[in-house]
């Protein structure tokens, strides 16, 4: 039988407070992670912690700005002095301050895009890896995007990091096999989440993005998480450095 357990893991899922995050973090709780919730801001954290702790599982709440080098450090730290150990890193939190022309674009957006988008993801990557390696191995997926592979108008740089995300995964993939870490990549398509409100409440942009998804639709947060699961679990344990699209068809 295909095993999807997740019972005794230990389990980081960035950008867990709403939207493709949450999803992932109720998933992983309920095949029995006990996740470490993180985000910037620790409110929205508090509530998905309720709602895995209602359904009888067990979550932890960590504001860090994953932009921030310190902040991520101070945040491996604490791991490690509670759990002394970490299976599973969900590299999900991702920014996209600038919305239009590349040529118009100023500095602070680029650093502040690859701040959160490709930089933050790197060295959570590799703090998470030295814990992992110390346990015997673990699994990572990072969560990059269809635009990696197909960028869209007016939103440029982001696809530039996303981009970055797919080598990124196949570099470390590649170089942590010998330590029995697999990392791995997730494309979501358009997906129901506060960070694609304004392409889907945009009529323009939403109907001409439809046209282009073979299923007609744009998809929720939870039909990510299953893929995740997949990548994390036993059940991929012979899948390293790949990258799982989830994207309606649109790249078909």
């Amino acid at each position: 039988m295909v095993d999807f357990s997740l019972n005794d893991k230990i389990a980081l899922i960035t950008g867990a407070s709403r939207g493709i995050g949450e999803a992932i973090a109720m998933t992983l709780s309920e095949y029995g992670a006990h996740c470490i919730l993180v985000s910037r801001k620790i409110q929205g954290l508090e509530q998905v912690k309720a709602k895995i702790e209602q359904k009888g599982g067990q979550a932890d709440a960590f504001a860090c700005n994953t932009g921030n080098l310190n902040q991520i450090s101070d945040l491996f730290t604490q791991i490690d002095n509670r759990f002394g150990r970490l299976d599973i890193l969900v590299n999900n939190a991702a920014t996209n301050p600038y919305f239009g022309d590349m040529l118009k674009a100023d500095e602070k957006a680029w650093d502040k895009t690859n701040a959160v988008n490709l930089k933050g993801p790197f060295f959570m990557t590799q703090h998470a890896a030295r814990l992992m390696e110390n346990a015997g191995g673990g699994a990572i997926v990072n969560v990059a995007s269809i635009n990696a592979v197909r960028p869209v108008p007016l939103q440029g740089i982001y696809s530039i990091t996303k981009a970055g995300i797919i080598a990124m995964t196949k570099a470390f993939a590649k170089e942590l096999a010998a330590k029995n870490i697999r990392v791995n990549a997730l494309l979501p398509g358009l997906t129901d989440t506060h960070f694609a409100e304004a392409l889907i409440k945009n009529e323009q942009i939403y109907n001409y993005a439809i046209q282009q998804i073979p299923l007609g639709r744009h998809a929720q947060p939870a039909e990510m998480a299953g893929a995740v699961l997949y990548l994390i679990s036993d059940a991929a344990s012979f899948t390293t450095g790949t990258c799982l699209v989830c994207d309606g068809g649109m790249l078909a």
